[in-house]
Parts: C-alpha cells; structure tokens; sequence
C-alpha cells in the first residue's frame, strides 16, 4: 500500500480546519488546546516546503514521502478526535471511553512527534527561523509524552487496539461512505457492504495511524466497486470473500487463532506493528500462526471462474518463484565465466528497477556483497551495471544498511574516480541514495568521495553535475563535510556556475549548496575570497524568486556580523532588490530580505 500523500496546499488546509474546531469546555479542554496549538506552529514550515524546489532524485523520492505519509495520517487522525474530545463529557460516557480518548491523544501525540523527527531538511532548504519552530513543536510534543507517561511500543500496540470513539471515525466516515454508496446503489447491490463498512469501524486505531493505512481505502473500494459494476452486470462479491481489514477479494486467505479469515499481508502487518488481539473480534490472539484457508481460496477461484473475473494472483507464491529465479541469478554472479557474469548482473539491473518487493527479494538472495565486489571488476560493462544495481537496491531503505555493511563506499569512490562517465554517474547517485541515512554521511564524507564529487561537479555531463551537486548538497548539511568540500575547491566550482552561461541550469544547485556551507567558517572566507557579491546581488536583481531568496540568504550569513561587507554590498546596490524581494518573494525570502534590510540600516547609522 502506498503512502498516504497530499499537497502542501491540502496540508495548510488541513491545519487550517484543526485550528478552527471549537473547544469547549469539556473534560479534554486543554489536551485539546494544546494539541491544536501544537499543530498550528507546523504552518509556516509548510508554507516553506510548499515554496521550495527540492534538488531533484529518484531516491529522494521515498524518504520525503516517509515523514510527509507520517504527519498527513497523524493530522488526520488529530482531526478525527479532536471533533470529538472537544465535545466529550465525564457525565455522558464511562470511565473507559475517556480513558481511550485520553491514550488516543497520546499515540496521535506520539505519530506527529515521529513525523518531525524524520523531517528530510536535506531535502529543503528550511530557513532557521522555522527550523526553531519545528524543534519548538518537537520538543512540545515530547514533553506532552512524559506528562502522558511512557509509551513502551508493546503499550502503544495493545492501547490502539482498542477500537476508536464513536465520532473519531465512524460516524464521520461511515456517513461519508453510506452516502456515497446510496448515490451508486442502482447500479450495484451494496447492501452486504454497507454491514461490512460498519464492521470495518471497529479496526483500532493502531492500523490508522499505522504507516500504510491509507484513510482513502474505503473511499477507493467503494470506487473501484462502482466501477467494476459496470463490467459484472450488478455483481455482487461476496462479503465472506472479501478481506475484513482491506474490504478487498483475497488472494492468500488465512485462518487466524480466532477462526477469523483476513488476506495474509494484512494482518501480518497488523501482527507486526505488534496488536496482539483480532481486528474483527478484538479477541486477544492465543498464538500468531497464520493457517492458508485452502477451501476459501478455492472458492473464490471457483467463483471468479464462473464470473469471468481475473482472480487475483497469490503474491507469496508469485514470491517464491521469483526468488528462485533471482537466487540462480546471484550464483552466476560468481561464474567464471566473464558473459554469464555479465548477463546475470544485468538481468539483475533489470529486476531491481522494477519494483521494491525484487529490491527485497535481491538483498534476501545475498546478492549485496556479490554486487559490491563487481564494483571493482574490469569489465566496463559489469561494472556499470554493477554500480547501477548497487544505486536501485539502495532506494529500498532497509537495504542501505547492508550495502555500508558490506563496505561498498570505497568501491563507489573508485568508480565515481575512474568508471565510465555513466558509472560514475551512478556512483554519485548511489553516494547521494546511502548519505539520506544520516550516520553514512560521515563515512562517505571521510572515505575521499567528496573530491571526486567536486571533479564530477566541475568535469561531467549535464546529469553528472546534478548527480554530484545532489550529493554534496547532502554530504554537507552535516558539519564536518563542510570544511572537506571547502578544502576540495568546491566554492570556486560554484561560483563559477553561478556567472558561466554554459552551466545556467545549475544556478538553483549552485546556490542551494552554498546557502548550507555558509555557515562554516571556512566556506565563508572562500565564498568572500571568490567575489561573490556581484554574482547574488545580480541573482537579487533579476533571479526567479527561489533562487533570490538563496541569494538573500547567503549575503544574510556572510554579512551578519560585519559592517564592512554590509557596506560593500550597499554600495552595491543590494538594497534596492532586498526592498522588493521583502514585499514580493516567498516566505522565507520575506524574511532574509527584511532581516537584511535591518542590518543595511543599523550598518548605515
């Protein structure tokens, strides 16, 4: 199941909408307040990812929608409570409905705390101001959590497996859905399914904020049923056939300790977030074992025979047969044989480009360290397909791990120095795609890749200058990066980039890195050292607003503190643009420019 993603745009919107729901004066009075203050202090850090262009990447792609799935599931579901904490009363309810409503606070507490603390800031270039907030919010939420009291992840499983207040949920969702299922009821018999989305409001919270619950499967069951309507004549699947926690035909039904049916990979992910109870009964689970339902399975196939219907393909079988393929594969990886090996590491570069369950399945094979060992193989195009394999399975999170385990960095960097100019190409992506973990930034940092990233910058082709722009922009948010990328000439490179006509699609990636290594000392005197000032005040002057608002930034860091650069930058002729960038630039550029601005006046006094 895919992320749950939304636009910045809708994100402000939802904020907005928690912000607006009234308090009373009920018993969760100020949990609630507090909750939507909290909430309130994220708006200008959307405001700011929804102005910004992050350096574009493939691999970029799955840590944003991480955090981003992380904070839309949590609003969400502070949305969903908030309406009814807000108008909860001791008097109307039992002790243990407060009590759910008081340890649901907490998870939401306890998601929108982890969304933050997995916030990509290599990905955008968040001003310090709203940094300060985010910390601000982080620490808010934290302190929230101890005054709740500690949350064991075995706490955190079993309290969300409690099924969700009236209102949080069900009668807000339900109704949304019934409605929806009355307005397409002539076309397709939905009585049975309304009983099911009625059952379905008893899933815990647990699988809600869980990361891959998605709040729109029941929106898209109900779509994809109408639309499967049409071809099936108002046929009806059913309801014993239909998985109770997806609301989907199974494929890989399976008998729990209860005696309920679910489709395998939904409750085994329900049993891994560690619930210990069933979701249909919430009975607790005497043992985990997971029984294949080999008369149900038939079934369904019988019935999709009958029906005409595709039936849907067994993903664990389909599973096994590929990791025998791939774990042939992987042997050949060895052969003697130069063209079998070749083949066989390009069949891979295939497989891992497809999709992450074969990332999965090759890192499972034992492929990584194989893979690792071909970095340093004569054969050109062993190799390139090597580093391309390598640079596909690291997109896959867990896999990252297993590449530094297996000491790839070295032999990227001997590829990124000598390879091919598309395996060097790759190597910088790959370096970029292992550096997203944050601890690797200080291996790479230290394994001499940043020099040759800086040759690539300087010396590549087109892509090869963004793949290593992207990685040196990663490898120096961290702090000790910043002085070897300075000692490695990499100010002169982009500043150069900044003034040659040859390279003016680079002008976002030049300043983008720059307004991250002026905060180094170093990195200061160099950008000073390489007259800089004419090049940001001509960005300032006529720039697109992203990138005069690095530009901002940048005389912001170089010349807080230092009358004689204000001076200089004065005469200039930098108030003028500052002026305008202040009434008319982002958010962000707003407020370097103002900040500016003020230190220009103070200089001038």
């Amino acid at each position: 199941m895919a992320g749950v993603t939304v636009s910045p745009s809708s994100l402000l919107e939802l904020i907005a909408e928690i912000a607006e729901i009234p308090i009373n004066a009920g018993v969760f009075k100020k949990d609630c307040a507090d909750l939507i203050r909290r909430v309130c202090l994220l708006t200008h850090l959307v405001e700011e990812i929804r102005d910004s262009k992050p350096i574009d990447s493939a691999a970029a792609s799955s840590s944003e929608n991480d955090w981003s799935s992380d904070l839309v599931v949590g609003l969400r579901a502070a949305k969903y409570l908030l309406s009814s904490a807000t108008r909860f009363q001791a008097r109307d309810s039992s002790d243990g409905a407060a009590k759910r409503i008081s340890f649901q606070l907490q998870c939401i507490t306890w998601k929108l705390e982890k969304a933050l603390s997995n916030l990509p800031y290599d990905l955008y270039d968040i001003s310090d101001e709203v940094g300060e907030q985010v910390e601000l919010a982080r620490s808010q939420l934290r302190r929230a959590m101890q005054r709740y009291g500690s949350l064991s992840s075995m706490k955190f499983s079993s309290g969300l497996s409690e099924p969700m207040e009236r209102g949080v949920f069900s009668s807000v969702k339900i109704k949304a859905l019934e409605e929806k299922l009355e307005g397409i009821s002539e076309t397709v018999h939905f009585g049975e399914e309304k009983k099911q989305l009625r059952k379905s409001s008893s899933i815990s919270l647990a699988f809600y904020l869980s990361k891959d619950a998605d709040t729109d499967r029941l929106d898209k069951m109900v779509t994809k049923s109408s639309d499967e309507s049409k071809k099936s004549d108002k046929l009806t699947i059913p309801v014993d056939f239909l998985c109770p926690v997806s609301l989907e035909l199974m494929k890989d039904p399976v008998i729990v300790a209860t005696g309920q049916t679910y489709e395998r990979a939904y409750i085994q992910r329900w049993i891994d977030c560690g619930n210990l109870t069933c979701p249909k009964t919430q009975q607790k689970l005497e043992n985990f074992t997971l029984t294949p339902n080999y008369v149900l399975r038939s079934l369904i196939s019988r019935w999709c025979t009958e029906h005409n219907i595709e039936q849907p393909i067994n993903g664990r079988s389909r599973s096994r047969g590929d990791m025998s393929v791939i774990k042939a594969l992987v042997h050949k990886l060895s052969s003697r044989s130069i063209e079998e090996r070749r083949n066989a590491v390009s069949e891979i570069r295939s497989l891992s480009k497809r999709s992450t369950d074969n990332r999965i399945l090759i890192a499972e094979a034992g492929a990584i360290p194989v893979l690792v060992n071909l970095l340093t193989s004569e054969d050109v195009a062993t190799q390139e397909n090597a580093i391309t394999c390598v640079l596909n399975l690291s997109i896959y999170d867990n896999n990252k791990e297993l590449i530094m385990f297996a000491g790839a960095v070295t032999s990227i960097v001997q590829v990124l120095r000598a390879g091919t100019m598309e395996a060097r190409e790759n190597a910088a992506a790959t370096l970029f795609s292992l550096s997203l973990a944050d601890e690797n930034k200080i291996i790479i940092g230290g394994s001499g890749a940043i020099p040759a990233l800086v040759d690539l910058l300087e010396n590549g082709t087109p892509r090869g200058k963004k793949d290593a722009a992207t990685a040196l922009f990663n490898l120096c948010i961290y702090q000790g990066n910043k002085g070897r990328a300075v000692r490695a000439g990499i100010v002169p490179a982009l500043v150069k980039m900044l003034s040659d006509s040859s390279s003016h699609r680079m002008v976002d990636e030049a300043l983008t890195i720059l307004s991250v290594l002026a905060s180094n000392l170093d990195a200061k005197a160099a950008i000073v050292k390489a007259n800089t000032f004419p090049a940001l005040i001509g960005i300032l002057q006529t720039g697109q607003a992203r990138n005069r608002e690095n530009a901002a930034a940048i005389l912001l860091s170089l010349c807080k503190r230092d009358n004689e650069k204000l001076v200089s930058i004065g005469r200039l002729g930098a108030a003028v643009p500052l002026m305008d960038l202040s009434k008319n630039g982002t958010e962000r550029g707003k407020r370097k420019a103002t900040s500016l601005l003020e230190l220009l006046r103070k200089a001038c006094q």
